[in-house]
């Protein structure tokens, strides 16, 4: 019997997703569930499209639902609700607000006796993971996480929201230097402005004060006025042409020491290089929603993180085959 699995929202990651699990031999697709009106909503698989309000009646037909929204304002309502009814995975992504949100998804899942995973993605998710393993195998050292080349589409959004600017990318750029002095094993201290840069191509309205949108930009506290950032203003037809996709990335990295002495240095570093930022989380996501429907049949209940979760839970071969396989 196939995983059934629901998604709710279709953006760019709700559409990853259902690439994702139609690539997965044990899932299927069952609902997809907007906001939107469901008529104007044309699926690339064909699966049903149904208002978001009757999500409810269907429970019984989704073992796993995967909520697709953003973290500023869907998934911090949204999944402690959907967490009454469903077992839930959510790729909430705003690290300081973590613990708030794990504990009212918590709340609702353990009362609804469902299972709930959240934060899963790539960063908070899969660097979370090798943070983790980098420090309990390497107690005595330091942690270094890079983020890019990639579009960074928060920031993006910001750059959007100035008066006069039309559309925007931005880039979350590593400092190559600051790169290479890990890879040494030196153990630099970095500031923020020394880890990464910033990179921002912009197209202005017609007739728009240029010099005002650049100081806006560099000097916008919180996103730009901690980093480099270098703006460049282009045409709307360049933008289209050349910075259309949404690719991503980044590295994370333990450098410790051993001995009686600490005399030996050793590196690990997980690296990513990714095409598109969305479908790489929706893979993520729906490999744990997978390991979802496995603690469920399990009887358990609650909420989790990447990092409660044994990596045998997120194969689709049996125990016995990922001992003779992978071990």
């Amino acid at each position: 019997m196939k995983i059934r699995i629901a998604i709710a929202g279709y953006g760019n990651l709700g559409r990853g997703v259902e690439n994702a699990v139609s690539a997965a031999d044990d899932c299927e697709l069952t609902a997809l569930f907007t906001r939107r009106d469901p008529k104007s909503i044309t699926t690339r698989t064909g699966i049903p499209v149904y208002a978001m309000e009757d999500a409810e009646k269907m429970k019984d037909q989704i073992d796993v639902m995967i909520l697709c929204g953003g973290s500023a304002n869907d998934l911090p309502v949204q999944t402690p609700e959907f967490a009454k009814h469903f077992n839930v995975v959510d790729s909430f992504d705003t690290h300081a607000r973590i613990p708030e949100h794990f504990a009212a998804v918590d709340a609702a899942s353990r009362q609804a006796k469902k299972v709930s995973m959240i934060s899963v993605g790539w960063d908070p998710g899969m660097f979370s993971l090798n943070r983790c393993y980098g420090q309990a195998i390497l107690p005595n050292g330091k942690d270094y996480t890079f983020w890019g080349r990639g579009v960074s589409q928060g920031h993006s959004d910001a750059i959007r929201r100035i008066p006069g600017v039309k559309d925007a990318k931005q880039y979350t750029i590593p400092v190559e230097s600051a790169l290479e002095s890990v890879r040494a094993g030196e153990n630099p201290e970095l500031s923020t402005r020394e880890k990464h840069t910033r990179e921002c191509f912009v197209v202005a309205e017609e007739g728009a004060d240029l010099a005002a949108i650049e100081k806006a930009i560099v000097t916008m506290p919180n996103y730009f006025s901690d980093y480099d950032t270098t703006v460049h203003f282009i045409t709307e037809e360049e933008l289209k042409r050349e910075h259309s996709g949404i690719p991503h990335g980044g590295m994370v990295f333990r450098c410790g020491n051993t001995g009686a002495d600490n005399e030996n240095r050793h590196i690990i570093e997980y690296r990513l290089q990714l095409d598109s930022n969305p479908e790489f989380t929706a893979s993520v996501l729906t490999a744990y929603a997978r390991a979802v429907y496995r603690l469920a049949k399990e009887g358990q209940y609650g909420c989790k993180t990447v990092l409660d979760i044994a990596p045998a839970y997120l194969h689709p071969q049996t125990p016995e085959e990922l001992r003779k396989n992978l071990l």
